[in-house]
């Protein structure tokens, strides 16, 4: 949905599917891909929605991911950790909310223990290195990210994340030509 509908319809569409996520974990609740995917889906939402509005939804996503850790922190190859990260460091700190730049590099050095090749942990962790100024880091990490093998029936994600990370790359460029 991320990659594939304009932004004015992500809203619904993200509401639709957590109704069928919420369906899926009620039938499932001992599976932590479960919990995983309804997590991302409430992250993801949150983040088209924006604003105030999707605190409880990123705070429903911390739920399900940190529940999906205590029932197996391995599943999906760390994406529990990778989601977790991406959360910590782009929501905002107390008083408002619970992001904390400490924690998110934390579950995102673990997500990358546990898939030190895959697309995602590679490329949360640019972008969080990017946010700290750290861009020689982060280029290593694009690089990573770039050289990720496909992943089955996810073309559609992963030719999105690579638009995002082409994108990244140039922000990062252009901040070490300086």
């Amino acid at each position: 949905m991320n990659y594939s509908i304009s932004d004015g319809q992500k809203e619904a569409a993200f509401a639709a599917l957590l109704e069928q996520a919420d369906t899926v974990v009620a039938a499932n609740p001992d599976k932590a891909e479960a919990l995983i995917w309804r997590g991302i889906i409430k992250s993801s939402y949150a983040g088209a929605k924006g604003g105030l509005g999707a605190i409880s939804l990123a705070e429903g996503a911390k739920a399900d991911l940190e529940a999906a850790l205590q029932l197996d922190s391995q599943a999906l190859q760390g994406s529990a950790y990778t989601s977790l990260g991406v959360l910590y460091y782009k929501m905002p700190g107390w008083p408002i909310g619970f992001g904390s730049d400490k924690t998110a590099k934390m579950m995102l050095e673990k997500a990358l223990s546990i898939n030190p090749q895959g697309i995602d942990p590679n490329y949360f962790y640019a972008e969080f290195l990017t946010q700290k100024h750290d861009y020689k880091a982060a280029m290593s990490y694009i690089e990573k990210a770039r050289q990720a093998e496909p992943r089955p029936q996810r073309e559609t994600a992963d030719m999105g994340r690579l638009q995002e990370l082409a994108t990244l790359e140039a922000k990062v460029v252009k901040k070490l030509k300086r």
